[in-house]
């Protein structure tokens, strides 16, 4: 692991909403052109922990840096390095793509000719050079959230919080979102990613933190994480149905423990590394079981995220 200065990094963070500690003492840091993904169930705090890291939220106590800034010492310096996209679009439905990027850049105090050229370079990167001149009112939801994301780019930050930036979209404009977020991190940029999709985690996250109650329970890379919830599994799904017990037998004799069938049509087993894997397709082979799915996996994120938690869930918080 690179030993360069984190890109931001929150160390203790408490903070308390009345009665409700929705943060208690969490770490939190991310190496530069690196995306960390946080997790975490409903009520978690991951939004909490996004809003003090962009502050716009005063922890009660730790603290938090971008850059090696103090978010609280340094916050209009802070504010000038990183992005930020919410759960929803906020870009002004009333005016055009381009008047929306222009008036951020202004207000980023770009000359009106910068304002004006950034925008347009933004907006072919992003797919909306042709709706460019269209009110934001008339774009689908996809386009709002490109719109959205590319508005967070203005200022060329170093650092990019996006808090849940798929959310609602179809699963072709995800993918949209995540090869712009990959173009951004191939360009050196940092991303903190919160997300109640685990397989958008798993695609997109360097490191991840699972947070709940308030805390981090857990911390590693996606394949590290993965080896919470155990080793591989070999999965099987015989052609003929009618030899599933019988190809559960074998499974079972290989692996040295019971073999289970998850679905209709599927056994699955445990095993204790990849040799398992090329004696159970020796042995389906021996015995002229035929299959239409095999494979050797290591277990889900979300399969994780419930061995850890509880909860196949990790919808946002209201915090």
């Amino acid at each position: 692991m690179s030993t360069s200065a984190p890109a931001f990094e929150a160390e203790g963070l408490t903070k308390r909403f009345g009665e409700t500690v929705a943060l208690k003492g969490i770490d939190l840091a991310a190496r530069p052109g690196t995306v960390l993904g946080v997790l975490g169930p409903n009520g978690a705090g991951k939004t909490t922990a996004v809003r003090i890291l962009a502050t716009l939220l005063r922890a009660d106590g730790g603290r938090a840096t971008v850059g090696g800034l103090d978010v609280v010492r340094h916050a209009e310096r802070v504010r000038r390095m990183i992005g930020l996209t919410g759960q929803y679009a906020s870009v002004d439905e009333d005016l055009t793509g381009t008047e929306n990027l222009v008036l951020i850049g202004e207000l980023l105090d770009l000359r009106r000719k910068d304002a004006k050229a950034r925008a347009d370079a933004l907006l072919a990167e992003f797919g909306l050079a042709e709706a460019a001149g269209r009110r934001v009112k008339t774009y689908s939801g996809g386009m709002r959230r490109r719109l959205d994301l590319a508005a967070s780019m203005v200022g060329r930050p170093s650092v990019i919080y996006l808090d849940e930036p798929t959310t609602g979209l179809d699963p072709a404009k995800r993918d949209d979102v995540w090869n712009m977020v990959r173009a951004q991190v191939a360009d050196g940029v940092t991303v903190l990613l919160t997300t109640q999709y685990l397989e958008e985690a798993d695609a997109l996250a360097d490191e991840i933190s699972v947070i709940d109650h308030g805390k981090v329970i857990a911390h590693g890379t996606p394949a590290e994480l993965k080896s919470v919830a155990g080793g591989q599994t070999i999965l099987v799904r015989p052609t003929d149905p009618a030899r599933l017990e019988e190809t559960g037998a074998i499974l079972s004799a290989v692996a040295g423990r019971r073999a289970e069938s998850p679905g209709r049509g599927v056994i699955t087993v445990p095993v204790d590394g990849d040799a398992a894997f090329t004696e159970v397709v020796g042995r389906l082979a021996a015995a002229g079981i035929g299959v239409t799915e095999l494979s050797l996996r290591l277990p889900s994120l979300d399969e994780v995220f419930f061995t850890l938690t509880g909860s196949h869930t990790t919808e946002e918080e209201a915090a």
